[in-house]
């Protein structure tokens, strides 16, 4: 189950004590969740998810794939910097990734540098509202 999930039920619990006249509040539909799955609270059962759907953690020389500009990938991580949570990462790529989608021309690039977080996405979105960069463990 991830964090997402133990919302969704929330608020499906919600939405469904509520029609039979029974009304709760977020916090509280949370609250129940939490005890249904053996946590003491809200944020204890938060803190137990967070922490088994974490990535494992990226580190210097770490092999990755992953997609850049919708591009797919595998390289090296040769520079990594930051916190956990906003880490400035460079990756140098095995084969020169093509960031044009265009027939006409190309522009391969080699090797870049972006910001991602915890779970490897880089903030800024393309277009089509993927994230720029993601990376995982190869």
């Amino acid at each position: 189950m991830t964090i997402d999930d133990a919302k969704a039920q929330a608020k499906a619990l919600r939405v469904a004590l509520q029609a039979q006249g029974t009304v709760i509040s977020h916090a509280q539909s949370l609250e129940l969740i939490a005890r249904q799955n053996g946590a003491k609270d809200w944020n204890t059962f938060y803190a137990r998810l967070a922490m088994r759907n974490a990535p494992p953690e990226l580190a210097l020389n770490d092999r990755v794939r992953g997609r850049y500009l919708g591009q797919p990938f595998n390289g090296q991580i040769i520079g990594l910097s930051g916190s956990n949570n906003y880490r400035q990462i460079t990756i140098r790529f095995d084969t020169p990734v093509d960031v044009v989608r265009f027939e006409s021309f190309s522009n391969l690039r080699r090797q870049i540098k972006a910001t991602i977080n915890e779970h490897g996405r880089s903030h800024y979105h393309t277009s089509d509202g993927e994230p720029q960069l993601i990376v995982e463990h190869e």
